[in-house]
C-alpha cells in the first residue's frame, strides 16, 4: 500500500478551500450544481469503500457523473483534495462536544481515545494516511480544541497538553491498523483468520518444541483460547487504553505535587 500524504497541494489554495474562503459565485454563466462539499462527500465515500488509493480526480467525476475538467475548477487537483477528505470526516468526531468535559479526566480521555477508535473503523483510509503536514481547517482545529478541553485543569503545562493529546492519539492509531491489517489479510489470501489457524495447526504441532521454547508453550495456547485469534486488535486496544492511563495518572498527581 502506498503512502499518501497530506499537505502536498498547494498551501494558500488548501487553506482557502478548508475555510471555503474562495468565491464560487464569481464565474460567468449558468451556476454549477456541483460544489467542493459534494466533490469531497463523493470523494470520501469512494475511500471508504475502496481505500484512498481509488480516489482519483477522474475516479471521483466519474462518480459525479462530470467530467474530470469540470473537477479542477473547484478543487486543484489531489493533494488538496486529500485535505480536504481528512478535514471533512474529522469534523464527525464529538458530536456532543460535551463529553470531553464530563466526568473524571480518565472518563474523559476513555471517550476521546475511543471517539477516535470508532472513526478510523468509519474511515479506514484516514489511520493510514501520514498527516507530518496537518490540513489547518475547521475540522481538524475543532478536534484539536476539543481533545485539550479533556486534559485541561489538571494542573499540566501547555506542552504536556499537547504531547498528552498526541500520545493518545498515536496510541489508537497504532492499535488500530491491526483491525485494517487483519481485513487486508482475509481479502488478500482468501482465507479467514479461522481457516488459516485450522490449516496450520497440525503442521505446529509436528515442528514445535516445547522443550525449547517453554514459555511459548505454557503461554501460547492460554492466550490463543482466551483471544480465538493470535492478535486480537479490540482487546488490545483496550488494555493498552488503561495501562497508557495509569501512565498519565502518574503524569497528572506530579504535576498536582
Amino acid at each position: 500500500m502506498a503512502t499518501e500524504f497530506t499537505g502536498t497541494g498547494d498551501p494558500a489554495r488548501s487553506m482557502a478551500l478548508l475555510w471555503r474562503a474562495q468565491d464560487g459565485g464569481s464565474r460567468p454563466g449558468p451556476k454549477s450544481s456541483l460544489d467542493v462539499d459534494r466533490i469531497v462527500a463523493a470523494a470520501v465515500g469512494l475511500a471508504d469503500a475502496e481505500g484512498l488509493a481509488a480516489v482519483s480526480m477522474r475516479r471521483v467525476a466519474a462518480e459525479l457523473g462530470v467530467a474530470a475538467m469540470t473537477l479542477y475548477s473547484h478543487v486543484p487537483g489531489k493533494g488538496e483534495l486529500v485535505d480536504l477528505m481528512l478535514d471533512s470526516v474529522l469534523g464527525e468526531l464529538y458530536p456532543d462536544e460535551g463529553v470531553v468535559t464530563s466526568g473524571t479526566w480518565r472518563t474523559r480521555l476513555k471517550t476521546v481515545a475511543q471517539a477516535i477508535w470508532d472513526f478510523y473503523l468509519a474511515h479506514p483510509w484516514a489511520a493510514h494516511l501520514a498527516t507530518g503536514r496537518p490540513p489547518l481547517g475547521p475540522g481538524i482545529m475543532r478536534k484539536y480544541e476539543l481533545e485539550l478541553r479533556a486534559v485541561d485543569g489538571l494542573g499540566l503545562t501547555e506542552v504536556q497538553m499537547d504531547l498528552l493529546v498526541t500520545l493518545v492519539n498515536g496510541f489508537v492509531r497504532g492499535t488500530v491498523s491491526g483491525v485494517q491489517e487483519k481485513a487486508d489479510a482475509e481479502r488478500a489470501s482468501g482465507v479467514s483468520e479461522g481457516e488459516w489457524w485450522a490449516a496450520t495447526e497440525p503442521y505446529v504441532a509436528q515442528v514445535f518444541d516445547a522443550e525449547r521454547y517453554p514459555t511459548v508453550a505454557r503461554v501460547g495456547p492460554v492466550a490463543g483460547q482466551e483471544l480465538q485469534a493470535a492478535y486480537d486488535p479490540d482487546r488490545s486496544f483496550h488494555f493498552g487504553l488503561d495501562r497508557l492511563l495509569d501512565g498519565i495518572g502518574v503524569l497528572i498527581l506530579d504535576a498536582s505535587r
